[in-house]
């Protein structure tokens, strides 16, 4: 089975936990339709390391410059204080790049900011921190604006901070990552600490144990 790539965005004081369960689900092969079926690899501006805001160092596997959309089956942002300030601009333009070619870009918390500004939230449903912090990127879309976790409108994906889990729910759906019962169920299991929905999971991955033997 060939992989497809997920990228996602790595920079100085990004917000570890935003993106963490999405990423890390994404290579987890229990619960997954096709395990095996995606890959995540790091894009910085730089080959240069980046420090998180976790003070995790991470070395990017590749350049922003060398990433193009047909190389990806979606680009992920993680936040950062970053976004605010503008210093984030060739991250918006890629993403820009990648909705115009019909690759999803799924962005959470500061990223939205991001988004907001290079006009990607105009015409399409979104949500982010608060319906006032978008406002200050300038952009047109306050009429879209809806106060949910996670939204998903089209090609973009938009979180809050505060829901990694409804981020990383609305990414693995639109990936295609799990079946949709089995999506239902990861959410239930780590955003709400559902214990029957954990043995939904169990089930399924032993029905399908024994269906491999």
């Amino acid at each position: 089975m060939t992989s497809k790539t997920v990228h996602t965005a790595v920079f100085d004081t990004l917000a570890d936990w935003e993106v963490g369960a999405a990423i890390a689900h994404i290579n987890k092969p229990e619960w997954q339709r096709a395990p095996g079926s995606y890959e995540v690899r790091t894009v910085g501006r730089t080959g240069d390391p980046i420090v998180t805001m976790g003070g995790v160092r991470i070395v990017p596997d590749l350049t922003l410059e060398d990433l193009t959309p047909e190389q990806s089956a979606m680009l992920i942002l993680p936040g950062a204080d970053q976004w605010i300030s503008g210093q984030l601009a060739d991250f918006e333009q890629k993403a820009t790049e990648f909705v115009a070619a019909g690759v999803p870009v799924a962005g959470i918390c500061g990223a939205t900011f991001g988004l907001a500004r290079a006009g990607l939230l105009d015409n399409r449903h979104h949500t982010s921190n608060a319906a006032v912090f978008l406002e200050y990127s300038g952009y047109a879309g306050a009429g879209r604006y809806i106060d949910e976790l996670a939204v998903t409108d089209g090609d973009v994906i938009t979180a809050s901070g505060t829901a990694p889990f409804a981020f990383a729910r609305e990414v693995l759906g639109r990936l295609g990552v799990y079946e949709p019962h089995i999506l239902q169920a990861w959410y239930r299991l780590y955003a709400n600490n559902d214990a029957a929905a954990y043995a939904i999971l169990d089930e399924y991955e032993h029905a399908r144990t024994a269906v491999a033997r």
